[in-house]
């Protein structure tokens, strides 16, 4: 077995080939990379802008160009905060458990990380801590976003949900407008095969950025890095992968989360793209690569493998291993889907685990007039608005909280904990 094993080390020729191919100065993949990269100014002045942009004084001062009523309601978040009118971690297992609390031992490292998704406009965003505060409920601490950026930018989201985030302690993803799906930034579709939702067997194989939309996306990334300091991104092909891979080892703070449509389903999709992580790790062993979020159809297995993975590569505390616990009802899985109690197996042996809400509970979506639906994420503002829908979309948004909160639930009852919003629970 040994004698065969020893066939798969990479030798040393290989990598010195490979070290070659990306050092030579004529090689046009690279050399078009650090054009984009020249043309922001160089590694140094890219994060000394973001950095610029992303503070919260930086943010409100542009937002109050745009939207003065988002200033109020932030100004109010902050003023709820650091009055702590949310509940405590401590309170909120007392209200769960009551008496047996003192029963209970609570193992902060394998604590998982509450997310929601997504959270698409800012006053939904404002509904939710409003709840949170009144009913006593949690905030999640992973917030995803799938809204059109040139949108948002323009209406004032984009701005008022940096700086939220930032205020009630969260992390969160944005997803740019080069993510496969038509339009791009420019109006002009991104898939020259791809309609839009109808057109979606087109995916197979083919989502994401095909010829020259890799390096669009790290153009538009850099845009809103540098603007707004966005650090953190949906990434949803190998070519931009990879991309950022590059420009974190060429110095650049930026952070991205693999989503599920990359179809990351089997151990050795895991071992592949952990793989490349770890080769293209800056010295200190950090990588962008934060989140990673497998297939909806990996079971515990599959976790636990990318796991055993994750671990010798030294990214156990650096790539969060996201699943779904919840789908949205239409237009992605079959339903019923809730993995709520594979999670209460998993959350006892695996670190870093983020239990991710798309959907509602299944006995509420299922008896919504409009559930959740996965294509609504490609609709505008425009046309949410036009198809009379807003309000559903509230609703549709409340109800993935409030799955959050019935995870939060079941986690506490079992002895487990979680990462909710820090800034709003995490005290002493």
């Amino acid at each position: 077995m040994n004698d065969i094993r020893n066939k798969l080390k990479i030798p040393d020729n290989a990598l010195r080939v490979i070290n070659d191919f990306l050092l030579d100065d004529k090689n046009p993949l690279i050399n078009d990379l650090l054009t984009i990269i020249d043309n922001y100014g160089g590694v140094e002045e890219i994060n000394k802008k973001a950095e610029e942009a992303s503070k919260i004084e930086t943010l409100m001062a542009q937002l109050e160009k745009n939207n003065s009523n988002y200033v109020k309601d932030l100004e109010w978040l902050i003023s709820q905060r650091d009055k702590q009118a949310f509940i405590s971690i401590a309170d909120y297992r007392k209200k769960i458990l009551g008496d047996k609390m003192s029963e209970m031992t609570f193992n902060e490292d394998f604590a998982v990380t509450l997310e929601l998704s997504a959270c698409q406009y800012f006053p939904f965003l404002m509904d939710m801590t409003r709840d949170a505060i009144k009913n006593q409920k949690l905030v999640p601490g992973r917030i995803i976003r799938v809204r059109y950026m040139k949108e948002q930018e323009q209406d004032g989201d984009l701005l008022a949900m940096a700086a939220a985030m930032q205020i009630i302690g969260s992390t969160w993803v944005e997803t740019l407008d080069t993510k496969g799906t038509a339009p791009g930034p420019d109006g002009m579709p991104v898939n020259v095969h791809l309609g839009g939702p109808d057109t979606i067997t087109g995916y197979f194989g083919g989502v994401g950025q095909p010829n020259d939309f890799a390096l669009k996306w790290i153009d538009e990334f850099l845009y809103y890095y540098t603007n707004y300091g966005i650090k953190q991104v949906l990434n949803v092909n190998p070519g931009t992968v990879l991309l950022g891979y590059f420009i974190h080892k060429l110095g650049i703070n930026n952070e991205f989360k693999i989503s599920v449509y990359m179809g990351n389903d089997n151990p050795y999709s895991c071992l592949w793209t952990l793989l490349t992580a770890k080769l293209f790790a800056r010295e200190d062993g950090t990588s962008p690569l934060i989140g990673f979020n497998l297939s909806n159809s990996v079971n515990n297995e599959t976790l636990e493998m990318a796991a055993y993975i994750r671990k010798p590569f030294g990214f156990e505390d650096v790539v969060r291993l996201e699943h779904h616990i919840t789908e949205t009802w239409k237009s992605i899985v079959r339903q019923p889907y809730d993995r709520r109690d594979e999670l209460l197996e998993l959350a006892h042996k695996v670190k870093n685990v983020s239990a991710k809400h798309e959907g509602a509970d299944v006995e509420v979506d299922e008896k919504r007039e409009h559930p959740t639906d996965i294509l609504e994420y490609f609709m505008s503002k425009e046309e949410i608005k036009e198809a009379g829908i807003w309000e559903a979309l509230r609703i549709n948004l409340l109800d993935r909280y409030d799955a959050v909160n019935t995870t939060a639930k079941a986690l506490t009852e079992n002895g487990l904990t979680f990462i909710a919003a820090k800034n709003l629970h995490h005290r002493d």
